[in-house]
Formats: structure tokens, C-alpha cells, sequence
């Protein structure tokens, strides 16, 4: 094959582009301060966001901003936010959401994912304002907190795609390192309310897309691992396998299934649930996601090699599985047949359905059976009988009417069934 010559001009033009198209590597939100949003104040430097107030759609809206090497831009930034949020919880119980946002995304205003995750937090509100009216208790505040990372190093198309493996590795350094203290700091402030014995409890749920996926998934997956075994001293019972905050939501997620495979052992060799067992981690994937089902495991090929793997069979509880470690480390965790416990898919005209909704949502999951069929919005939850029925790990292949791509993780098919999940973990 012919060599491709290039002219020094022509190099140093590309070398030139790629270099000026480097994301932005400081922080966007540099004041710290609370600010009360309006339509003549977008308070985009501001890191802390009062919208609706008054309203039944109110929230508050927190940044984080972490570096490529997992610490705090700027660990002020933080602690104003916490502050604010101890305050608060002082006050009245609330309702935390937490977002890590993944590949080409950031901090910085406008981006696309703020926004949508803007107006699931007021929508999670209404919902809150209207439980609250029916139920005769106070509502919850809702807040927040989007975490903010440098989901890619070069903004400039096409060559923002070839960041694909630089931010897998960055999302790893961002999970194992900063964010965990963030997290546990945000499920502190839930727990010192509900301390307090208040009329409705406060609840802690974290999201995570793409590789904010990863992130989320390193940062929690060890405490996830020990709240599931409860190991503490003095305990003289067997109880519902406790996760970290209420739930864990991860969506896309572009990290390996082997990474997931000893969550699916460990409860899977539970051979049943309590009636009050509910999920602690579910994940999300589409069946047209390619990057994290075709790019991801292109790159893998190449940096498992050298590798060894073996081929494994587990027999727990009725259930056996077949466990191909060079594919499971090959293929993300949506995207690996043998760990789907679940499907999700649009309604169709079949009869006879449960239909879930914010008041039967606990009892529907607590009476559920192998093969469990419910339909959740408008969306079909199908449990596959690979896992026990209440499992609380769901690892759910969505249909692509659902989440069409990667990024489609916002539409209102999808956040309508997450909404569900967070009343089925967070209703007291």
C-alpha cells in the first residue's frame, strides 16, 4: 500500500485545529452564590439555581464541577452548595437527585443536558406537590445536584469522536476519586433529616448517562457491594438489601458487563426477597445504542489482547448462567445477554396488564411473580425469570421506540418510567 504524504503546512493546519478545539478546561460556574432565576436573570456564573418559586413545579438546581483527574475545580464550590443543602434539610425534608452527565457534555450554561435534566427536576416537583395533596403530608423540596466533568478534550466535529477512549479512562479517575465524597456527603444530608423523625423522609437518587454511567458506577459499586451484605457488628437478622442512597440509575452506561458480573452473583445466590424489598440499581440500555454497543467493543478488542479469560457456570437458586468473561469484558453491561434480568418496551394492545402508577406502584412490585409482566406509563416491564422476582439490581435492554440513541435518554417514555421507579424506592 502506497504511503499517504502529507505537506508540513497541511500537517501543522490539522495539528493547529485540534489543539484550538480543546474543551474548555476551567470552571464555568464561578459564583458561588444562590440566585433566583428569572427571564431577565439566567444567573449563568452563578452554581446554585432557585426556579419556580412559590410554584408547585419549585426546585433548586446545584453545579459541581470536577477535573479530568477527579478533584474538585474548586472545592468552595462544593462546600457551598452542601451548606446550602443542610440548611435546607434543616428545615424540611427533601428530595435529592443527583446527575453525572457523560461523552461531549459539561458544565457549562446551555448545555442540552442541564436543560432536559431542568425540566425532569420540575416534573418531579408537580409530582411531589400533587402526592403530597393526596396523601395529607407536607411535600418534599426538590433539588438538584448536576455534576459536571470534561465529557470530552476536543470540541471540534469530527474529531471530538476520537475522544472516545481518553474520556473512558478520565470517567474512570472521576468515579474513583472526588465524586465519591461528593455523593456520600449528599446521602449524609438525607440521613441527618431522617433522623429527626420528620412527617415524610428525605431521599437520595443518582443518575448517571454514558460514562457518567461509569463514573457513577465506580464511585458506588463497592458501597453498593457492602450495604447488599450489611456486615455490621452486632446484627442478629437477615433484612432488605440496602443500596447506596435510594436508588441508582444508570443510563447507556459505557462501561464492561465483567465489571457488573459479581453484583449479578452476589444477588442472584439470594434465593428470595422480602415483600418490602425494592430496586437499588436499575440500568437502562437501548438496543440502538451504538456507541456503547458497537464502538465500545470495537476498542475492546484491541485493549484485551493480551488478556486471559475463562468460560464460567454459575447455579444459583434455580438459576444458571453462562458467563463468557472474554465477551462480558468485551461488551458493555446492556449489551451483554446473559446479565439482562429485565426488558422494557412500549404498550401495545394487550389486555389484562398491571398498570402501575404512584399510588399501587409498592404493592404491584411486591406482589410481582417470575415472568412478571406491568406496564409502567407507557412503557412494558417484562421480567425475563433469569433473576429472582424483587431482585434489586435490574439490568433492563430497553426497546429503540423507547430510547432511540445514545443521547435519547431524556424523552418522556423513559424519564416517565424512571419517575416511577424513584416513587416505587423513595415512598415511604
Amino acid at each position: 500500500m502506497k504511503a499517504i504524504k502529507m505537506h508540513p503546512l497541511q500537517v501543522f493546519i490539522i495539528a493547529a485545529s485540534l489543539l484550538s478545539g480543546c474543551a474548555s478546561n476551567e470552571i464555568y460556574r464561578s459564583d458561588y452564590r444562590p440566585c433566583d432565576v428569572s427571564a431577565g436573570n439566567a444567573c449563568e456564573l452563578n452554581s446554585q439555581h432557585n426556579y419556580n418559586i412559590g410554584a408547585d413545579d419549585e426546585y433548586t438546581l446545584g453545579f459541581v464541577e470536577i477535573d479530568d483527574q477527579g478533584q474538585m475545580r474548586d472545592r468552595k464550590q462544593m462546600q457551598a452548595l452542601l451548606d446550602t443543602l443542610y440548611q435546607k434539610a434543616a428545615q424540611e425534608s427533601i428530595l435529592l437527585t443527583v446527575f453525572v452527565h457523560g461523552w461531549h457534555h459539561n458544565a457549562r450554561p446551555g448545555d442540552t443536558n442541564i436543560e432536559s435534566f431542568k425540566e425532569n427536576l420540575a416534573r418531579i416537583s408537580k409530582i411531589e406537590s400533587r402526592r403530597a395533596k393526596e396523601l395529607g403530608r407536607p411535600p418534599r423540596k426538590i433539588a438538584g445536584v448536576y455534576i459536571g466533568w470534561r465529557g470530552e478534550s476536543i470540541d471540534v466535529p469530527p474529531f471530538n469522536y476520537l475522544t472516545f477512549w481518553d474520556r473512558k479512562s478520565t470517567a474512570q479517575d472521576v468515579g474513583y476519586l472526588g465524586i465519591t465524597e461528593l455523593l456520600i456527603k449528599l446521602e449524609e444530608i438525607a440521613n441527618v433529616r431522617n433522623s429527626m423523625t420528620p412527617p415524610i423522609k428525605s431521599r437520595l437518587v443518582v443518575i448517571g448517562h454514558s460514562f457518567g454511567g461509569a463514573v457513577v458506577f465506580s464511585a458506588t459499586s463497592q458501597i453498593l457491594a457492602s450495604r447488599f451484605i450489611d456486615s455490621r457488628e452486632n446484627k442478629g437478622f437477615t433484612d432488605t438489601a440496602k443500596g447506596f442512597g435510594d436508588l441508582v440509575v444508570l443510563l447507556n452506561p459505557a462501561f464492561e458487563a465483567l465489571r457488573y458480573s459479581p453484583f449479578y452473583d452476589l444477588a442472584q445466590a439470594r434465593c428470595s426477597y422480602f415483600p418490602e424489598q425494592v430496586p437499588r440499581l436499575a440500568i437502562l440500555t437501548s438496543e440502538a445504542d451504538d456507541a456503547t454497543g458497537i464502538l465500545f467493543p470495537m476498542g475492546r478488542v484491541f485493549s484485551t489482547v493480551f488478556e486471559t479469560h475463562h468460560d464460567i457456570e454459575r447455579n444459583e437458586c434455580n438459576h444458571s448462567l453462562s458467563l463468557d468473561e472474554g465477551a462480558a469484558d468485551r461488551n458493555t453491561v446492556g449489551h451483554y445477554e446473559p446479565l439482562i434480568s429485565h426488558t422494557l418496551t412500549p404498550v401495545t394492545e394487550e389486555k389484562n396488564l398491571q398498570l402501575a402508577n404512584y399510588k399501587n406502584v409498592k404493592h404491584i412490585w411486591s406482589t410481582q411473580t417470575p415472568g412478571n409482566v406491568t406496564q409502567y406509563g407507557s412503557t412494558v416491564l417484562t421480567h425475563l425469570n433469569n433473576t429472582n422476582p424483587r431482585n434489586p439490581y435490574l439490568n433492563i435492554r430497553v426497546d429503540e421506540a423507547i430510547i432511540a440513541d445514545h443521547n435519547d435518554v431524556f424523552n418522556e417514555k423513559v424519564m416517565e418510567f424512571i419517575r416511577l421507579l424513584i416513587g416505587l424506592s423513595t415512598e415511604d
